[in-house]
């Protein structure tokens, strides 16, 4: 029931190529112009959740990110992802305006790994969860983009997979290994480094993968307790096991 699992998204907007792609080195984006703020970090909102330690490969030609993946890429830094409670990740009309959209919250910087600029109006990244963090007093620019001031949230504290626990393990293992076997590496979603006895990493990796709702996907990537996070999604993962197994 997971096959066929990727990690490939599209951010969209209106038709391919519904402009040119800016360079870095041009003139003053609307996003520069207007976020004054240097503290102010470019958000993502996409109707997905992001996981620390995740990969994901965005296809780009919606006008508001292209110039913000461009100059990220150019000055190495990252943006966040957060996941859509209302609105869609295409920005679209709705009467004389456009449709509202609002986020959650809490997500995840994403640094971008592999960049590739085909052709104009669409760009092709390849992004990895750095670090969750909780947007403050975000805010939508003239051209869409949205930004905000992030604070930071710690890290997962390094907790060893139970014994009990190490099941969930082997069959991520299982799973990647038939993966590997019918397509490209690159393409997996769970990539290495590979840390199969730390308890927070596994279950961000079984909390992409399995089905469920975003709010519930949600509310996992936000929990503090790595341990609590990997036990609620062994449940999930046994309950879809023996539903299968009937």
């Amino acid at each position: 029931m997971l096959a066929g699992v990727t990690g490939k998204r599209i951010a969209r907007a209106g038709r391919l190529g519904s402009g040119p792609a800016l360079d870095p080195r041009g003139p003053v984006s609307d996003w520069a112009s207007e976020a004054m703020n240097t503290t102010e970090t470019p958000l993502f909102p996409l109707r997905s959740v992001f996981f620390p330690g995740g990969h994901l490969a965005l296809r780009i030609f919606e006008p508001r990110y292209l110039d913000m993946v461009q100059r990220c890429h150019a000055r190495g830094e990252s943006f966040g992802i957060v996941a859509l409670t209302s609105g869609d990740e295409v920005r679209r009309r709705e009467g004389e305006g456009f449709q509202a959209e609002a986020f959650h919250d809490i997500g995840t910087l994403a640094r971008i790994e592999h960049f590739e600029h085909a052709q104009a109006g669409l760009i092709s990244i390849r992004t990895r969860g750095v670090q969750r963090f909780r947007a403050l007093g975000p805010r939508r620019l003239s051209h869409g983009l949205w930004v905000g001031q992030l604070e930071l949230l710690p890290d997962d504290v390094p907790v060893p997979v139970p014994d009990d626990l190490r099941q969930a393990a082997k069959q991520l293992q299982d799973l990647l290994a038939g993966w590997k076997a019918r397509g490209p590496a690159d393409d997996l979603p769970v990539q290495p480094p590979y840390q199969w006895d730390d308890a927070g990493w596994l279950a961000n990796r079984w909390a992409e993968l399995l089905p469920m709702p975003v709010a519930a996907r949600q509310r996992l990537m936000a929990m503090d307790n790595p341990l609590l996070r990997l036990e609620l999604v062994v449940d999930r993962l046994d309950a879809i096991t023996r539903s299968a197994n009937r």
